[in-house]
């Protein structure tokens, strides 16, 4: 795994792994992980050595966001023809949402389960919380993609921006 936070801080000020549990945090006002990049704050881990390009991945992951989160991307699906991500898990106001659009409510302060299927073959990404689909849509194409979570400060961000996430698993099905 690799860690990106703001540069200017230490890790330990923003990731923390204890007890199996990740912790990623980030202030709005904080630096973006890079000198010089255009990007907003964040905290992520990058998931390295499952890069893909063909084929079905899956991140599974059980995360747990704490109120007062808003306006922040918690997961992606990172790599696009056009943008930057093929997809981005996001919470807005305790609402999980794909971007902009809400799929669940009510997402604070709770331990949830979340799966997101990448189907490159078939240009399909599917998202399911607590073994449950709310979204089935398009990617957006690419060459090269990788999974990450964290928190990625987006539109109307929080203050402090926090999520929590045990038991990552990558998987790939065999063709």
């Amino acid at each position: 795994m690799k860690v990106q936070w703001p540069y200017d801080l230490r890790k330990e000020e923003r990731y923390s792994f204890a007890n199996g549990v990740h912790t990623l945090k980030v202030y709005s006002n904080d630096k973006p992980f890079k000198q010089h990049s255009p990007t907003k704050p964040r905290t992520e881990v990058h998931i390295t050595g499952y890069d893909y390009s063909s084929g079905v991945w899956q991140f599974e992951g059980h995360g747990f966001v704490p109120s007062g989160t808003s306006g922040v991307c918690i997961m992606q699906v990172f790599g696009a023809s056009e943008h930057a991500s093929t997809l981005m898990v996001r919470v807005y106001g305790g609402n999980l949402a794909i971007y902009r659009s809400k799929v669940l409510p009510d997402i604070y302060d709770r331990w949830f389960r979340l799966n997101v299927i990448h189907n490159v073959d078939d240009g399909e990404v599917k998202v399911y919380v607590d073994r449950s689909l709310v979204y089935k849509g398009p990617d957006h194409g690419g060459k090269s993609h990788y999974f990450k979570f964290g928190v990625y400060a987006q539109n109307d961000d929080s203050r402090l921006m926090e999520s929590r996430w045990k038991g990552i698993k990558i998987l790939r099905k065999k063709s």
